[in-house]
């Protein structure tokens, strides 16, 4: 197990689930907006957004309150429905009670979920699913600087069943939709990334966990 790489690429995997989970959770604020808008790696990831004309036409109020945020609304609270089981259900209704699929293995990995706090009504939104995705990596890399190969081994095997099971089962039709009908570079952007970053991702947990439980055997 090279730990470094192991490390940094757990890292990186951290703060792209970190920002997604955010983009997708509740509006745009300032302290967002520089987090994006001051790192150029992560400007890049938005290439859109980054050449948008209205980005340096405007003042950032005006951008938030009259584009921005507006869209997100569109998107997640009125015209699309951002909830695993509205996806998977027969009759697409949304699950907000002890029966909802997350709600198991949340509990198990002691994943608290304050729905009020996040403004969601179900655990299963998908701005929630990707926290826990983060929530997951941290914890990995705790057993990487730990240099515990089995928690590691056990984590990614988690991070594997979550994202086949839940996330890879229903948020491309999501972001798909996001992509399609949104009105800003930003959400345009950002479903694209976290589409792209979803199926890159399960393809690297597959492979370093590979990697890593043939080290133990």
């Amino acid at each position: 197990m090279d730990t470094q790489k192991l490390k940094d690429d757990t890292q990186k995997r951290m703060t792209l689930y970190a920002l997604t989970s955010r983009l997708m959770m509740k509006e745009v604020d300032d302290a967002f907006l520089d987090a994006i808008e001051k790192d150029e790696a992560i400007l890049g990831m938005f290439p859109h957004y980054k050449t948008w004309q209205k980005r340096t036409e405007l003042d950032r109020r005006t951008l938030t309150d009259q584009y921005l945020n507006v869209d997100y609304a569109n998107l997640f609270l009125l015209h699309l429905v951002p909830y695993e089981t509205f996806y998977t259900r027969d009759d697409q209704m949304i699950e907000s009670g002890f029966g909802n699929p997350v709600s198991e293995l949340y509990d198990a990995c002691d994943f608290k979920v304050e729905l009020e706090k996040a403004r969601v009504v179900s655990p299963d939104h998908i701005g929630v699913e990707l926290e826990f995705m983060y929530m997951l990596a941290q914890a990995e890399l705790n057993a990487i600087e730990a240099e515990d190969k089995e928690g590691v081994c056990e984590l990614l095997q988690i991070q594997k069943g979550f994202l086949h099971d839940h996330l890879l089962e229903w948020a491309p039709m999501f972001l798909i939709n996001v992509k399609r009908e949104s009105a800003t570079p930003l959400y345009h952007d950002g479903a694209e990334l976290t589409l792209e970053w979803l199926l890159s991702d399960y393809e690297y947990v597959n492979e370093t966990l590979q990697a890593i439980c043939a080290e133990l055997q």
